[in-house]
């Protein structure tokens, strides 16, 4: 027998692997395959694959596990009982970065079902790897990994711990620094997933400086609500403000965005800001800066805190911020981006407030393009509320109500409507343009009796 045939041997051998390896993670990735993968005993056939001498079947063989793992829990268990994990991890470190990546995927596709599983993965001595995928150059592998440590620190605190114990928090910021878009996603994910279970497991990620970085990614596109909720669970709203409150200018600018943009999420998010005492900073931002962009950011800012109910906007309006705004949108100093912030913030707030006293000043001063916003919540309280009736008439709301010329049809004609509704005739009749000089006149032409 030749050499050439001995080889060829070899060779067919080796192709026969890589066929079957490429062949059941294909089938892995079908439902209707799965059930016939299962008793076929699948999992046991890759296994020694994992130890192959050729790289490509090895990475293939993992990828094949992950998709299995990834199906149910009782594939899952399969991999775990037929003792994987340990030949899964032995040579991480000198693989390449595709075998890296499907290692990861296989532990992330694990743990994702139970905490028993993913305490599995920590005693099989996996986070040590993990956090070697952490440093390694390609993204690819870093992605892996922080999704690994996510979904098996998202189970409990004690798992969450293993994950911090394991050294994973530091390496995690370092990835929400990398320019990737889905890494940062990712590993700001898994840090929120550490850090919700405890005050001590937030304050670890703190202290590894996670909020600066995350502060920065809030304004991004692909930034998801799991970044806000991570900054106010981690106390990260209270460490901001006082940021905000001890700087002046252009470094004021990334925590206003930062309070702004965790307020916009939900009205949970927005009242942790109220509550953390983020009102008045952004109050004074809006007099004492003299740069419009940094005025305009806590515009902005406060109008996304009072956008949300009524209870919000009342917490904005009792801090003066309204008469503040309209000021700097008639202000011809403004610039337009100024201006355009300051209004849409004024009409955030104003559809919401229901509190009339922070809105009576308003009243004689607003433009046309405000008013409609003002006249708007009055129309909606006075019908229900003796006492505000009788405060409009007396501080002349009403008076100017009915100087007020709207166009017929228009939802501003409404609103006046509906307030002139709450009062009799003779009432609107009087506060209406006109009518003192029409009585004087009638006082004029009256012929008394004699």
């Amino acid at each position: 027998m030749s050499q050439r045939q001995v080889l060829q041997v070899f060779e067919q051998y080796q192709r026969a692997r890589s066929q079957f390896a490429q062949a059941v993670a294909d089938f892995a990735a079908r439902p209707q395959s799965i059930d016939t993968l299962r008793s076929a005993g699948v999992v046991c056939l890759l296994r020694p694959l994992l130890l192959d001498v050729v790289p490509s079947i090895r990475q293939t063989a993992a990828l094949a596990l992950g998709r299995l793992a990834d199906y149910d829990v009782e594939l899952a268990e399969a991999v775990v009982k037929a003792g994987i994990l340990p030949q899964l991890i032995c040579s991480l470190p000198e693989e390449n970065r595709y075998y890296k990546k499907a290692a990861a995927f296989v532990l992330r596709a694990i743990a994702k079902h139970s905490p028993q599983l993913a305490q599995a993965i920590v005693q099989s001595g996996a986070l040590g790897m993990l956090v070697i995928c952490l440093e390694d150059f390609d993204p690819g592998v870093k992605e892996g990994a922080s999704w690994a440590f996510g979904y098996i620190a998202r189970h409990n605190p004690e798992l969450s711990q293993a994950v911090v114990d394991a050294g994973a928090v530091p390496l995690l910021v370092l990835c929400i620094q990398e320019p990737e878009i889905a890494l940062k996603r990712i590993a700001a994910s898994t840090l929120s997933d550490i850090s919700k279970h405890s005050p001590e497991l937030a304050q670890t990620v703190v202290a590894a400086g996670a909020i600066a970085y995350l502060a920065q990614m809030i304004p991004n596109p692909d930034a998801k609500l799991k970044l806000s909720q991570l900054i106010v669970n981690s106390g990260g709203v209270a460490a901001v403000i006082d940021c905000i409150g001890s700087c002046r200018g252009t470094v004021r600018l990334p925590g206003i965005m930062t309070l702004g943009y965790v307020a916009a999420h939900s009205e949970n998010l927005s009242m942790a800001v109220i509550v953390s005492k983020g009102i008045p900073p952004l109050c004074v931002c809006l007099i004492e800066e003299h740069e419009d962009h940094i005025k305009a950011a806590a515009a902005w800012a406060l109008g996304q805190i009072g956008r949300h109910t009524a209870e919000h906007a009342r917490h904005v309006a009792v801090a003066n911020v309204l008469p503040t705004l309209l000021d700097i949108f008639v202000d011809t100093c403004s610039s337009e981006d100024l201006k355009v912030k300051a209004k849409k913030a004024l009409k955030n707030i104003l559809q919401k407030c229901t509190y009339l006293p922070a809105l009576e000043p308003l009243l004689h001063e607003a433009p046309p393009s405000i008013m409609k916003y003002i006249i708007g919540q009055y129309s909606k309280v006075l019908p229900h509320d003796s006492k505000a009736r009788r405060l409009f008439v007396t501080t002349g709301g009403l008076k100017k109500v009915q100087e007020i010329q709207a166009e017929p049809g228009s939802l501003l004609q409404e609103y006046i409507n509906t307030i002139n509704n709450c009062y009799p005739e003779e009432i609107v009749r009087y506060y209406s343009p006109g009518y003192s000089e029409m009585l004087l006149e009638r006082v004029e032409n009256y012929q008394p009796v004699l």
